[in-house]
């Protein structure tokens, strides 16, 4: 085996030598080409591509390739070693094999789905499908030009057995920094499923922490572009994120993989510049913890809560009556009378509204209606007998013509949205039957709510729509792909207006129902979405295995979905053991919880982690908390929802704001029933902040911890701080 793998290196190290002095020369070769900075079109163009051929030798340059694979097809005369790349580079004679392939090519597939065996395989091609052998799948590591590990994960000709998770195991343990990165050496077969299915189709995946959701959506983005380059761009993509320094956690998984200018954004962000709101939010946090509070936190969230009916096709029907009430009504009463002897006749206007213009939503439709009756009073003033007559006639036309327009209804969508929830009583039109369907108390918050001027997270959505039936959308608002992330915390509401602003239903949609810590608002069940869709427009892919996690932790947060969630949805872990996991037990005692803490944090940080995060229960405990230790601990951040930046090191935070990121190691602060209950909502809480951990998890509490934290397997978790 020694000599195999000594060949095997020398092999590899031999190939990457060629392939540096090649992507070398072609761009020494490039960048001696003057750059262009003229004004013709064509000249123009070929400047682009050299430079965008420049950026991606440059970038080839340092790490060329991350596998081979050793593949000949059924009509070929000889296996060819075909290395694959995150950026494809070909050789300067055409009709050589390329020197790289990209990732993202048909036959790269075969490098994600080929999962061993002797028997001939196939992959899709543009010309049907293409049947062959693998010989050999190998993966490399290489770093700065330097060939670092040579790894086999099939090999058809030797007798040693490929170890298919080995070269995994060995990514994933290695530490973290403040960056989401790409896992474009080590996607799964079942990532590649998902990252290469047909654009045109609303993806919904239900993926279990550290599944590695988000990369895979990331990936998918990358792979639309290369598969589909004439149909969608970059800039009308879109990734939805649920704050902001998530997008920021992310931000360099794109570029890694060589695709810029995709739009970044929160749901809310988006809306409100949609809608053109210009005043705060109300505090997502305060909502959350309000809703919880009032409904003691045990109770089954169903759609008389506002979030939930809010995010309802309930209220979704119930705006069109309202809009279809406005269409019949929105002309006002009698005739137009510019000025004393001239008439234009109701009727006249409402032929105008109801069939010239129909084709038109509401608000341009006045604004049509009001151009035609301006230019017919123009037409009739032109007919006045003197300079006198017509002086008069126009200032009374103007007068007239500004009361007129304000007898219309206000195409506003906040105005007609307060209409349908501060009075009790519909417009004309509205079905009653609807508005019976609306819960006293959503009714009563939503009234107080808008009373003060209080705009939550949940009226966007009926905000949006309200927009668009009244305004339609233009080119520049329609996007070719839509990614949302943490889409249990999604409405049916928001995924059927956002289907309004994207081509073809072309969506992914990824999100974990056991992280559903905002159900108040979001979806308790996967076909409260897919069912917006018709069934040859959607699928549905649920990916178990985790991938961040050491076998302890997972096993350990399994157990709390299993007694306090009562969920069926377990993740499979990838064999990678560790530290156990530890409960430890402290004095509630604030200056002994206080040094306990510290002594964790140093404790963990002596191993020479990256990334450590003390989560607490909420936002105001972490505040404390961070005062109390940030002159004794070094590079210590608060992170409260604020900052637009995650920089890595060690974190202060709540355990909602963990969503999404992934820390070395985890200490969860108070986790006792003084500060998680025995319900379900708390047990999801705890789930999520045990997922964020890769290689420790320290549990510290009090007296008492909730029934899903006590031990019923001695190998799970043991008791006490380490030797």
């Amino acid at each position: 085996m020694g000599e195999d793998f000594q060949s095997a290196y020398q092999e590899e190290e031999k190939r990457l030598n060629e392939a540096i002095s090649e992507i070398d020369r072609q761009l020494e070769r490039l960048q001696g080409i003057d750059v262009y900075t003229g004004h013709d079109f064509t000249e123009q163009i070929l400047e682009a591509s050299r430079e965008e051929k420049r950026i991606a030798l440059a970038k080839s340059l340092q790490e060329p390739y991350f596998g081979r694979l050793d593949f000949q097809g059924k009509q070929d005369q000889e296996r060819k070693p075909l290395y694959i790349g995150k950026i494809g580079v070909d050789r300067e004679v055409v009709a050589e094999q390329p020197l790289v392939i990209d990732w993202r090519a048909p036959v790269a597939s075969l490098f994600y789905s080929f999962t061993g065996g002797e028997e001939s395989t196939t992959y899709e091609a543009p010309e049907g499908l293409i049947e062959g052998l693998v010989f050999l799948k190998r993966n490399v590591v290489i770093r700065k030009q330097i060939l670092e590990r040579v790894a086999d994960t099939y090999n058809r000709e030797s007798e040693q057995p490929a170890v298919s998770d080995e070269f995994l195991v060995y990514r994933l343990g290695e530490n973290k920094d403040n960056r989401l990165r790409d896992i474009v050496s080590t996607i799964q077969a079942e990532q590649d499923q998902i990252i290469r299915a047909a654009k045109n189709t609303a993806l919904i995946i239900q993926g279990v922490a550290g599944s590695g959701k988000t990369t895979v959506a990331l990936h998918r983005l990358a792979f639309l572009l290369y598969q589909y380059k004439e149909q969608v761009t970059a800039e009308k993509m879109i990734i939805f994120a649920p704050n902001h320094m998530f997008l920021d956690y992310i931000s360099d998984v794109l570029p890694e993989l060589g695709v810029g200018d995709i739009q970044q954004s929160t749901f809310a962000d988006w809306a409100m510049d949609i809608l053109d709101l210009n005043f705060p939010l109300a505090d997502a946090s305060e909502t959350l913890h309000y809703w919880f509070e009032r409904e003691g936190g045990t109770s089954e969230l169903n759609d008389d809560v506002p979030g939930r009916f809010k995010g309802s096709l309930i209220l979704m029907k119930m705006i069109s009556s309202l809009i279809e009430s406005l269409e019949h009504t929105s002309v006002p009463e009698g005739d137009f009378t510019p000025w004393e002897g001239k008439v234009l006749s109701r009727d006249k206007i409402l032929y105008w509204y109801h069939e010239e213009y129909k084709p038109y939503p509401l608000a341009k439709r006045k604004e049509r209606v009001m151009a035609r009756i301006h230019r017919w009073v123009e037409m009739e003033l032109k007919k006045s007998p003197s300079e006198k007559i017509y002086k008069e006639h126009k200032k009374k036309a103007t007068q007239r013509e500004k009361s007129y327009a304000v007898k219309w209804p206000k195409y506003e969508p906040l105005t007609l949205y307060k209409q349908i929830f501060r009075t009790l009583k519909l417009p004309t039109g509205c079905s009653e039957e609807l508005h019976k369907g609306i819960p006293d108390k959503v009714l009563k918050s939503t009234q107080q709510d808008l009373k003060k001027d209080i705009i939550r997270e949940e009226d966007l959505s009926p905000l949006l729509y309200i927009h668009y039936l009244l305004n339609d959308i233009t080119t520049e608002q329609r996007f070719d792909h839509i990614v949302i992330d943490e889409a249990q915390d999604f409405s049916p509401f928001q995924i059927a207006v956002l289907d309004f602003f994207v081509r073809g239903h072309s969506f992914t949609i990824l999100g974990d129902l056991s992280q559903g810590i905002h159900a108040y608002r979001g979806v308790h069940h996967w076909e409260e979405m897919s069912s917006l869709f018709q069934p040859d427009d959607t699928a549905y892919f649920a990916l178990t295995r985790s991938y961040r996690s050491t076998m302890e932790i997972i096993e350990f947060a399994n157990g709390i979905l299993e007694k306090g969630v009562q969920s069926d949805l377990m993740a499979v872990p990838v064999f990678r053991s560790g530290d156990p996991v530890r409960l430890i037990s402290y004095n509630q005692d604030m200056g002994v919880r206080t040094d306990n803490l510290q002594d964790a944090l140093h404790r963990l940080s002596a191993k020479e982690y990256r990334t450590i995060a003390i989560l607490t229960r909420t936002l105001q405990e972490a505040r404390e908390l961070h005062e109390q230790l940030v002159n004794n601990v070094a590079d210590l951040h608060l992170i409260d929802g604020s900052k637009q930046v995650y920089q890595g090191g060690f974190s202060v935070l709540p355990v909602y704001l963990s969503k999404g990121l992934e820390f070395d190691a985890v200490i969860v602060a108070d986790a006792d029933t003084d500060h998680y209950g025995h319900n379900s909502w708390d047990a999801k809480l705890m789930y999520v902040g045990c997922t964020r951990a890769l290689h420790e998890l320290w549990i510290l509490h009090g007296k008492d911890v909730p029934s899903y934290l006590r031990n019923t397997e001695e190998d799970i978790a043991i008791q006490g701080w380490p030797e």
